[in-house]
């Protein structure tokens, strides 16, 4: 099958494998592994930050970020569809017992008029008030979108002087900073804190870093311990994310030229696909839009060889190219979906 359905599905490559067998290690709850060290130092500098924490999964990053910076009874201030909003299982309540006040976004963005709509304080001294901003970037659900640099320092500098936290969910932040050019670090440097995954475009398979000033962090570990998310010799798969800073950065840019190549393609053959959307790894593709309901799409095209996922979008289904996809699969899958789906072009 062409798996197309999540960056997510990529494989240790077998320089990763290497390198996680050659890796050093040691004791990581007690900071004596020295590769997980070295991780946490790397992505520190990646992420613009003082300090990194290496944590087992990036929604455990988000959610200690957020207890880090609220208090029971807080708000939390996300776009509508984020992905700390509708993907993490009522986290924000359930671990920090946040209330969550949402934009309705555009592109996964949104502007200072829409922050101060929501953080007005309230005339009521006792009222909860919004305590911590988090944004997405690049943005899952507006199909791995990104945020230009400007307009994040706007909404990040505008919840500042109004007293919130900042919070970056950059899950895929170095997609976002091959796309647009512009470094992870200058990205990352206007947050408090900052979550990186690298078990999606880097192909780990699994980890995600946390990061922020150095007193930040040494809350995080605490958290981390209550999170359940302490390790040992951690150094195996710390070592597959160093790797993955060293080779599987740059090659970003070939996950988003065959994003493109496919959204072409299908849009050429008469399928519903929006190209200004397609900015990285992403391509969403209105099946609603050809009389199909979404799961009925999915199961014809898994039958034909190509696997698409659901998205939070009625009728909407998504393809993201990774690590395992090649243009040998893209063509494929340029030919295949049409022909499934039976577009105009196919019919």
């Amino acid at each position: 099958m062409i798996d197309l359905r999540s960056d997510t599905a990529t494989r240790p490559t077998e320089g990763m494998r290497a390198a996680i067998a050659a890796a050093e290690v040691g004791d990581e709850q007690r900071r004596e592994d020295p590769t997980v060290n070295a991780l946490q130092e790397r992505a520190a500098a990646l992420l613009g930050q003082e300090a990194a924490l290496f944590l087992p999964t990036a929604t455990m990053a988000n959610q200690i970020a957020l207890k880090l910076h609220t208090r029971p009874g807080d708000v939390l201030v996300a776009e509508r569809h984020a992905h700390v909003v509708i993907y993490e299982y009522g986290g924000p309540a359930a671990h920090a017992g946040l209330m969550v006040e949402t934009i309705e976004g555009r592109a996964g963005r949104f502007g200072v008029a829409e922050l101060d709509a929501v953080t007005t304080p309230s005339s009521k001294t006792a009222d909860q008030r919004a305590t911590v901003l988090a944004l997405e970037n690049t943005h899952n659900s507006s199909g791995g979108r990104c945020w230009p640099v400007a307009e994040l320092r706007a909404i990040t500098d505008a919840a500042r002087e109004r007293g919130l936290a900042t919070h970056l969910d950059g899950a895929r932040l170095l997609n976002a900073a091959v796309a647009t050019g512009v470094p992870s670090a200058e990205l990352g440097e206007p947050f408090d804190t900052v979550t990186l995954c690298l078990s999606k475009g880097l192909g780990c398979p699994l980890g995600a870093l946390l990061a922020g000033s150095e007193e930040t962090i040494e809350r995080a570990w605490r958290e981390k311990h209550l999170f359940g998310g302490a390790l040992r010799q951690a150094g195996i798969v710390a070592a597959a994310g160093i790797y993955a800073f060293d080779h599987h950065v740059e090659r970003l840019a070939e996950d988003h030229a065959r994003a493109r190549r496919l959204a072409e393609g299908w849009h050429a053959a008469g399928l519903p696909v929006d190209l200004d959307q397609v900015e990285t790894n992403f391509v969403q593709l209105d099946v609603g839009a050809l009389g199909l309901e979404r799961d009925t799409a999915l199961a014809r095209l898994r039958e034909d060889g190509v696997g698409l996922s659901s998205t939070i979008h009625a009728g909407v289904a998504r393809a993201v190219t990774h690590l395992d996809v090649d243009e040998e699969d893209v063509a494929r899958a340029i030919e295949l979906v049409p022909r499934s789906l039976g577009s105009r072009a196919a019919a």
